[in-house]
């Protein structure tokens, strides 16, 4: 198997600035083939006599890191970057942005025409739509594509605002919103979830990283809903995580088929750590998800959505991708 490389470490940032969180290593043995998770690296600052991030530090040059996915932009939206004058949202200038307005309009414009050409059969497969289906296969279709669903439509509706939102939003919503929406009862906003503190934190300790070390961009729910287009794990596993009574079992049924399928070795008392501290778990995620980065197993995006500033990475499991 060629690699692009064989040390890749995911590291999960959400929370609060006292929050703990963990560095999880996976390394990749050439004599067997085979990916061991190396280290997990529990992050505390609560350490009178060190500061976390000067542990963090020392953690990444102790294993000479060159490639770590994080869980939060590590780029910004449009506006931020741009020195004109500014003629409003609705006819920005800018290439990718007006690229999304415009495939927001061409999607809700076939729409309309659907609706007004037969708005009979329109409200009756509109209807059909909005009954719940428990044999239906949650990656029929995606968003996208016609029915559009009423929350779909009215994302869509909603507008795409370059001041907040990067040309990546609107491609993982075409793709993705449902599906997030039915799961994990959310759907993906780059800055939703990320606060000021977690980017001037990171700003800090990477000016403090090696020069060489690369940084990604990933998204757990994302690499989850993946994993369940494989079929490695159930839909009930991710239903599960929630569950304060079924969440640890969850987690370790999860663990334990990546395991199985990429041919992972863990020890057992790292897998303890995993199952039971969500944080690690989602940064054991972000590291499967380097991990097909480097085996050459991820999706390709538009060059509408910057890739070379996002650095995102959305993982395929597939054999052959």
């Amino acid at each position: 198997m060629n690699l692009t490389f064989n040390r890749v470490a995911g590291l999960s940032m959400k929370g609060g600035r006292r929050d703990n969180f963990f560095f999880c290593l996976l390394d990749h043995h050439k004599e067997s083939g085979r990916w061991f998770l190396k280290s997990i690296l529990d992050v505390k600052d609560e350490d009178e006599y060190s500061d976390g991030d000067d542990i963090l530090n020392q953690w990444i040059d102790k294993y000479d890191l060159k490639h770590v996915i994080v869980d939060f932009p590590l780029s910004r939206p449009a506006c931020h970057e741009c020195n004109l004058k500014c003629p409003g949202v609705a006819k920005c200038p800018v290439g990718h942005v007006e690229k999304v307005r415009e495939d927001i309009t061409a999607i809700l414009e076939i729409d309309r025409k659907m609706e007004e050409e037969n708005p009979k059969e329109y409200e009756r497969r509109r209807n059909f739509e909005d009954l719940t289906h428990f044999d239906r296969d949650t990656f029929s279709k995606e968003s996208q594509d016609f029915m559009l669903s009423k929350s779909f439509k009215r994302r869509l509706k909603k507008g795409f605002v370059p001041y907040w939102n990067r040309s990546l939003d609107f491609w993982i919503w075409c793709s993705y919103h449902d599906q997030l929406l039915e799961l994990f009862n959310t759907t993906f906003d780059s800055f939703g979830n990320t606060s000021l503190m977690m980017l001037s934190r990171f700003s800090y300790m990477k000016r403090h990283f090696p020069q060489e070390c690369l940084f990604y961009e990933g998204h757990v729910n994302l690499i989850l809903l993946e994993l369940l287009k494989s079929r490695i794990i159930l839909k009930k596993n991710i239903l599960n995580l929630t569950d304060l009574d079924l969440g640890v079992e969850a987690r370790l049924d999860i663990v334990k088929k990546i395991e199985n399928k990429l041919g992972i070795f863990i020890y057992d008392n790292d897998l303890e750590i995993i199952v039971k501290n969500v944080r690690a778990f989602d940064s054991f995620l972000l590291a499967v998800c380097g991990l097909q980065k480097a085996k050459g197993q991820a999706r390709s995006m538009p060059d509408w959505t910057l890739p070379h500033l996002t650095n995102f990475i959305l993982p395929s499991f597939v054999s052959g991708t």
